[in-house]
């Protein structure tokens, strides 16, 4: 007999539906799956006839022959296990095939006939949303993140097949308790650093890519780990995005809901061009770049990153997606985040003038690891220099997060009343209509282009950065000669230092 369950595989962060068949004839007993699997996914034959036989069913002597289809895509993980293990049942006459005609299945089995969680639960449900998915009890909540796909699930393979003969499906588990808020670092513990904090408000107020250049101690850190508490929550469609991102990468959503608050990702200085842009696997993972998006990539120590690494950023830096390609498959990866980044002027730190240790050379390596093509995609560059004994002995600390973050929030709100996207993303045409230059601020433009120390897409950038600083003002027309000039003096050459006039 031949029976045939929906299911679904995980490639990158999206679903791909899979019909399993299963093919129960005559011959010498064997199990056989064919149809593309990966050698997880061919495993599920092991793990399959140790549930059935743990769980008090029938395993048949015969022949079987499992077909994942479509045949010519890659099936990855150990999701496919219950769809299998119900095509058989269904194969072998344990359970009517009328039962399971608008479901669809989807979980890895234990040895011992248990249904578990696996990752890129809410995107392969997503994918049958035409069907009543099964999924295990524990990644209930998951599977119900994206709201619009009826969701049954059981704890082990016993209560799947009660069901599929008539008894009803088991209740949901509990949501846990509300999870306790996450208390943010606050911007009042930073002393001093007027320049860098402006830089910081201006990365929030208009998603501008921010880099931090300064000696070891002097708050590169601190700053950037203060800008998740300025930023307003994910809006519902980035949301969905970020929830599936993190669902396919196996990690956790709050409380099995929706990823609401932007996230934070702060990779370590060592990791692989695989763990940051994603891909590795016939699955492509999703990397650092991914689990960022809605939110904020931080690179500490960029200047220890391997060169290679950091220029696989410029893409996604400019379209907000990673395409992953490999022999047989390609994926598109989500991947538009807002990038934060720390390093010191050279290989020593650099410290207080003349301090340095550094020698020509060994300076100038440093320097090349971090190419001119990626500097230049950093809207904002300012130099942070150490904290004074004043600003650090000093009682009275700068302005707290909150009263940083309404002003945030009200720059925003203009920006995307005026053109629909943050002046990050506004395109050449949009600052034509929405940051004209002034006669004194076209003049300062010429100056240095004529210096060769500005790009055509260094002045979109700086233009950019005027924008969102005349709406922290009041949001006049016109970019004049002030804002220009403060949003050049935000970018600094790589090295040098900033003497940022804070109005």
């Amino acid at each position: 007999m031949i029976a045939s369950v929906p299911s679904a595989t995980l490639l990158g962060v999206t679903g791909q539906p899979v019909t399993v068949e299963v093919h129960a004839g005559v011959g010498l007993p064997g199990f056989t799956i064919v149809g593309s699997p990966d050698a997880i996914c061919r495993e599920s034959r092991d793990r399959v006839r140790a549930a059935i036989l743990s769980s008090g069913l029938r395993w048949p002597s015969r022949r079987i022959t499992v077909n994942l289809a479509p045949s010519g895509m890659r099936k990855a993980g150990a999701g496919l296990d219950l769809a299998i293990a119900v095509a058989l049942l269904v194969a072998d006459e344990q359970v009517p095939p009328d039962a399971v005609e608008r479901y669809a299945f989807v979980g890895e089995l234990g040895l011992d006939g248990s249904l578990r969680g696996m990752p890129g639960v809410a995107p392969m449900v997503a994918c049958r949303s035409d069907r009543t998915v099964v999924v295990p009890a524990d990644a209930h909540g998951e599977a119900t993140a994206i709201g619009a796909v009826d969701v049954r699930c059981a704890a082990d393979l016993v209560e799947v097949v009660a069901a599929l003969a008539g008894d009803p499906w088991p209740d949901p588990p509990r949501r846990g308790e509300a999870a306790v808020p996450v208390v943010l670092p606050d911007l009042a513990d930073v002393r001093g650093q007027p320049g860098a904090r402006l830089a910081l408000e201006l990365a929030a107020a208009g998603g501008h890519h921010l880099l931090f250049v300064g000696p070891p101690g002097a708050g590169k850190t601190m700053l950037a780990q203060r800008l998740p508490g300025l930023l307003p929550a994910l809006d519902p469609a980035t949301a969905l995005e970020a929830t599936m991102i993190h669902s396919a990468a196996g990690l956790p959503v709050p409380g099995g809901g929706v990823v609401r608050v932007p996230t934070f990702r702060a990779p370590h200085h060592s990791s692989s061009m695989v763990a940051l842009v994603g891909g590795g696997s016939s699955s492509l993972r999703p990397g650092e770049v991914s689990l960022a998006h809605g939110g904020t990539l931080f690179l500490d120590e960029l200047g220890e990153f391997p060169g290679h690494v950091l220029d696989a950023l410029r893409q996604p830096l400019e379209e907000g997606v990673v395409r992953v390609s490999r022999a047989a498959v390609t994926a598109v990866l989500p991947a538009r985040f807002q990038m934060v980044a720390a390093t010191n002027p050279c290989p020593c730190g650099g410290g207080r003038p003349g301090d340095c240790e550094c020698d020509v050379a060994a300076k100038a390596k440093y320097l090349r690891r971090i190419s001119g093509p990626l500097l230049d995609r950093f809207d904002l560059r300012v130099g942070v220099s150490a904290a004074t004994a004043d600003d650090l002995l000093g009682r009275d600390g700068g302005e707290p997060t909150a009263v940083v973050r309404e002003r945030v929030l009200a720059a925003r709100s203009v920006a995307l009343d005026r053109a629909g996207v943050l002046n990050a993303a506004l395109t050449a045409d949009d600052l034509e209509a929405w940051a004209p230059l002034s006669a004194a601020a076209e003049r300062i433009v010429r100056r240095e282009f004529e210096a060769n120390r500005l790009t055509g897409r260094g002045l979109h950038r700086v233009r950019r950065v005027a924008r969102t600083f005349a709406d922290l003002g009041g949001g006049h027309d016109t970019i004049g000669e002030e804002e220009l000039v403060l949003a050049l003096q935000l970018r600094v050459a790589f090295g040098g230092s900033s003497r940022v006039r804070v109005p």
